[in-house]
């Protein structure tokens, strides 16, 4: 009989520790780690891109047909519902037949959702577009599909690192095509700018094969390999364990919180005066404090704790975000708040999937990952939906705000028991 460490140490278990070899060999050569670092973060960053923008096309879009607001919002909400609804079932055909496959379906399909929504005439059109293909196709080309091909093909020390990289290449992405959409929009006008994204999108297509990795595994991380593990029996593992099920809790507080924030901030400072431009401002901070916040996680989650980071995290947010409702609203402190939430934006992303690896390993890292990020993406829905529910039944987002300072601390206290170790698994005598 063998089991896996028994060690509850977030050193790593000794197989874990070993050295690790360098990325496998694919059809013949090795992989570069700086080929498969800037593929990765320039393909989170091209996906992440024209989500982050969508805001701007509520506008013109409901101006031109004399729709609501109500009607894109609905589009954008079912988009975030399916995202993390598609990314469990994108990663359990990634982990099965490859990540290329999945990645280049996944932009064909998000392509397509943008040059429909480019004709959508019609409220249903646009949740076909905008809601249905772009959320699909986030699903299976975005961030959370990355992160789990540098988990497989990276060497160990690279891990924590480029899931930072990614993480942050992501948040780049967010804080570059926003001015880049106004900008064409302006020019070109919606349509065209839609169809100039639908064709950025597709260069995910080849830089998709520099992170082939089907058949490969970059170093020993994570529990003793279960032959012939099923897709069922690693979900049955997955959602026995009591540490992975408060991961996934967690998880949802953080799309909550940055659902909430990025959609109904422009509107909660124009009701406290402030200027439009100030609002603008204070997303734009989020999104580049947000590199920096990203990078430091991934390197600090090398270093320390990572159930100890999340918890520290989620405190820090807590606490910010109930000193700037406290606090008097003003430019000042509405950039103060942008830098410091943006360092914490998504600082979660890479300790939460360097746990997923650790406990689980990488053989099903993308499915894992992505029922914790399905997680993450209800909490974005609640979010977006509760602040306009509470706002129009109230007359204030306050309710929405203390929710999230409640949230914040619940998911710090939550990930304490989590036990950092590789999960127990018991193989059969002479197993390899």
């Amino acid at each position: 009989m063998r089991t896996s460490t028994d060690s509850d140490s977030p050193a790593r278990s000794p197989a874990a520790a070993s050295p690790a070899p360098a990325v496998p060999k694919k059809g013949g050569g090795a992989a570069p780690v700086l080929l498969v670092l800037f593929a990765g973060c320039l393909i989170a960053l091209i996906s992440f891109g024209p989500r982050a923008s969508s805001g701007f096309f509520l506008l013109p879009m409901s101006n031109q047909f004399g729709w609501g607001r109500d009607v894109f919002g609905f589009a954008l909400a079912l988009q975030n519902l399916l995202w993390g609804l598609g990314s469990p079932f994108a990663g359990a055909v990634a982990d099965r037949f490859g990540i290329v496959r999945v990645m280049c379906a996944g932009a064909v399909v998000y392509a397509a959702g943008l040059a429909l929504m480019s004709v959508a005439i019609t409220p249903g059109l646009l949740n076909l577009s905008a809601g249905v293909l772009v959320g699909f196709g986030l699903s299976a080309c975005s961030f959370n599909l990355v992160l789990a091909a540098f988990g497989k093909l990276l060497p160990e020390r690279w891990r924590s690192i480029g899931f930072g990289a990614g993480t942050a290449a992501g948040s780049f992405g967010q804080f570059l095509f926003p001015p880049l959409a106004t900008g064409l929009i302006s020019q070109v006008g919606w349509q065209e700018t839609l169809m100039i994204f639908a064709a950025v999108l597709l260069l995910v297509v080849p830089l998709a094969f520099a992170l082939s990795t089907r058949g490969t595994e970059a170093g020993a991380s994570g529990p003793v390999a279960a032959p012939r593990q099923s897709i069922r029996g690693a979900l049955g593992e997955a959602f026995g364990h009591p540490s992975y099920v408060l991961l996934v809790l967690g998880f949802f507080t953080c799309g909550f919180q940055l659902a909430f924030v990025t959609v109904h901030m422009p509107a909660y400072l124009a009701d406290h005066g402030i200027t439009a431009g100030v609002g603008a401002s204070t997303l734009a901070l989020i999104g580049l404090f947000n590199v920096v916040g990203s990078l430091s996680a991934g390197v600090l989650s090398n270093r320390f704790s990572r159930k100890y980071l999340l918890a520290a995290i989620y405190a820090a947010r807590g606490v910010a975000i109930a000193a700037f409702i406290l606090f008097p609203i003003t430019p000042l402190t509405c950039l103060v708040f942008g830098a410091t939430i943006g360092l914490l934006w998504l600082s979660t992303v890479p300790p939460t999937s360097g746990l997923v690896m650790l406990m689980f390993g990488t053989r099903y890292m993308a499915m894992l990952y992505g029922f914790a990020f399905f997680s993450h993406q209800v909490g974005g829905f609640l979010g977006v939906y509760l602040g306009g529910v509470l706002y129009e039944a109230f007359g204030s987002y306050d309710m929405v705000w203390w929710l999230s300072v409640a949230l914040s601390f619940a998911s710090a206290v939550i990930n304490l028991p989590i036990r950092e170790r590789p999960v127990e698994r018991v193989l059969p005598s002479g197993a390899q």
